[in-house]
């Protein structure tokens, strides 16, 4: 619990399905939704909006601080123009991970993470949500699934968006974030000590959400 307020923490890689699963199964418990990744998809795209150098820590750094991103009806405000389709552009997904490994990135957006957790409930969804963030809920599940499942997940997506997508390029890319996310300094990517692991190659949706909440109601009993 965080201050007695339930918290469910789903992580893991890139396109491995946990955006979808956590608000599915926030909404089944009427809890609030936190896509934490999205907040490094709004730093990313304000880098590159003003140029900064993705080399550039300090840059990046100050540029994280100085956001204040609205979260409104299901759409994403930042300095008042709507970036919730923009933050999804395949050129902010792959540079979102270079971003996400500076420190003061991560700083930066750790306190606006924290604040997310209000009653009833949150389910979070990130890469350390478990293990840094919110190392004190009480359910921490860690997906998973191969990158050549995940690469056709996003190329399934891309296409329904109407963007051109290369199977190939989209793995290649989707195991270079890999190797990125898990062997950085700051919160690699990994599972938290108590997480549960939940490999979804196989599984469809449904499956997934059922499991969770199976997970959840076993953990309200425990605890």
């Amino acid at each position: 619990m965080t201050d007695c307020i339930p918290v469910i923490t789903l992580d893991g890689p890139a396109a491995s399905g946990k955006g979808t699963i956590a608000s599915r199964v926030a909404d089944a418990l009427g809890f609030h939704y936190l896509d934490s990744g999205a907040l490094y998809r709004i730093a990313t795209l304000d880098a590159l909006s003003k140029g900064i150098d993705l080399d550039d820590a300090q840059a990046l750094t100050a540029a994280a601080q100085g956001l204040s991103p609205v979260f409104e009806g299901g759409r994403i405000l930042l300095d008042g123009r709507d970036v919730t389709t923009a933050i999804r552009a395949e050129e902010v997904s792959s540079a979102t991970s270079r971003v996400a490994v500076v420190p003061g990135v991560r700083a930066a957006l750790f306190a606006l993470q924290k604040n997310a957790a209000r009653l009833p409930g949150l389910v979070a969804d990130g890469r350390d949500m478990g293990t840094v963030v919110f190392p004190e809920a009480p359910l921490k599940v860690f997906m998973t699934a191969t990158a050549r499942v995940r690469a056709e997940r996003r190329y399934c997506q891309l296409l329904e968006r109407g963007e051109t997508a290369d199977l190939e390029a989209l793995t290649a890319d989707l195991e270079e974030r890999d190797r990125r996310d898990s062997q950085r300094a700051t919160a690699p990517l990994k599972p938290a000590e108590d997480a549960r692991l939940l490999d979804t190659s196989y599984m469809g949706i449904e499956e997934v959400v059922k499991k969770v909440l199976e997970w959840w109601d076993e953990t309200k009993k425990l605890s």
